[in-house]
């Protein structure tokens, strides 16, 4: 984390660094004052366990709303919000059961929607006051899934970037294309089939070095990948960075590839194409809202390695068309994903919450 990310880590309330001792007070405080409450809120959180899960993880959630909830009232606090429908939305149910406050969620996707009937998603659409979605295809998704008369609380709110952290500046090409990747090593980044295009395009008499940022549980896969490939010389894996050193990787890319098979609409996407660095991505769930085909970026097919040799090919063997491309993503970003216009908005939604009873 940088400097200001750790000062807000320490201001920030953490319910497990409190242990036991923060869960038995927690629940006697609430046992004093709203026994009736409480004994309501430990029944739902039996019904909110996630799917495959034993019967005592929905006790502890409700153990654990039970200390949010203690805590919101010490500050005052009269509204939650939790980012994605997962745990901490079953979290935030049992606050509310609890305490009655205003809920919200920002629904990112695709997590969420891999496992509906185990997250409880639709019983967490219906006790939410408002949902905030990254993305017309997260709303549609919700849609799906909710009642009708629960559509009108779904609000399509974007994630953004500040441009003036990201300079924006063309790229004159160089001898030989640097191509940049940023994400965790995980399976459904993809980047196993991004070392895999990488030896295509070798093969072919197209050569380029590829830049790996990133650290997670695929590295060893995506190690003995190069090795098997030969490519050691060709793929320069960095492990985690800082935003500082990733902004730096940034100004010395001609290409930023993200071969995801399942995302939201990454920010780092946003991120590379403020930068003026010209991506290519693939048409997974809300990604095609940021990149548009052959206008702001080009689409691979996902899990094709072919079809996203073929795209990287294209951008290599045509600067021209980078430098469209960049052009047009730039605007893209300034004018759907500015991030202190998105806030605002998120700020009007919450501020059309009245006040807690």
């Amino acid at each position: 984390m940088e400097a200001h990310e750790r000062a807000e880590a320490q201001r920030t309330y953490v319910v497990k660094q409190h242990g036991v001792a923060g869960a038995l007070a927690a629940l006697l405080f609430w046992l004093r004052h709203t026994p009736l409450a409480l004994l309501a809120t430990l029944r739902l959180g039996l019904r909110l366990r996630s799917g495959g899960k034993p019967g005592w993880s929905g006790l502890a959630y409700a153990v654990e709303a039970a200390m949010v909830a203690r805590w919101m009232r010490r500050e005052g606090a009269q509204h939650l919000h939790v980012h994605f429908g997962n745990a901490g939305a079953s979290v935030g149910v049992l606050v509310k059961r609890l305490s009655g406050c205003h809920l919200s969620y920002t629904i990112h996707g695709p997590d969420e929607f891999d496992e509906v009937q185990g997250q409880h998603l639709a019983l967490k659409m219906r006790q939410a006051d408002a949902v905030v979605c990254i993305s017309q295809f997260a709303r549609g998704q919700l849609m799906r899934i909710a009642d009708p008369a629960q559509w009108g609380k779904f609000h399509v709110c974007r994630l953004g970037v500040e441009p003036g952290q990201f300079p924006f500046a063309l790229r004159d090409p160089g001898p030989l294309t640097q191509l940049l990747c940023v994400g965790r090593l995980t399976p459904a980044k993809g980047q196993v089939l991004l070392v895999q295009a990488l030896a295509q395009l070798r093969d072919t008499g197209v050569r380029c070095h590829l830049t790996l940022v990133g650290a997670g549980p695929d590295r060893e896969r995506i190690e003995d990948e190069i090795a098997s490939l030969r490519l050691e010389h060709d793929v320069t894996l960095t492990g985690a960075l800082t935003q500082d050193q990733v902004r730096e990787r940034f100004a010395r890319a001609d290409v930023f590839v993200l071969p995801s098979l399942a995302e939201g609409i990454p920010v780092v996407l946003m991120e590379a194409m403020s930068c003026g660095v010209p991506c290519v991505t693939t048409p997974v769930n809300g990604i095609p809202e940021l990149v548009l085909h052959d206008q702001t970026g080009l689409l691979a097919t996902a899990g094709d390695v072919a079809s996203l040799a073929a795209s990287l090919r294209q951008l290599i063997k045509q600067p021209a068309l980078r430098r469209t491309l960049a052009l047009a993503a730039r605007d893209k970003v300034r004018r759907d994903f500015d991030l202190q216009r998105n806030v605002a908005a998120l700020g009007g939604i919450f501020a059309a919450f009245p006040q807690a009873a």
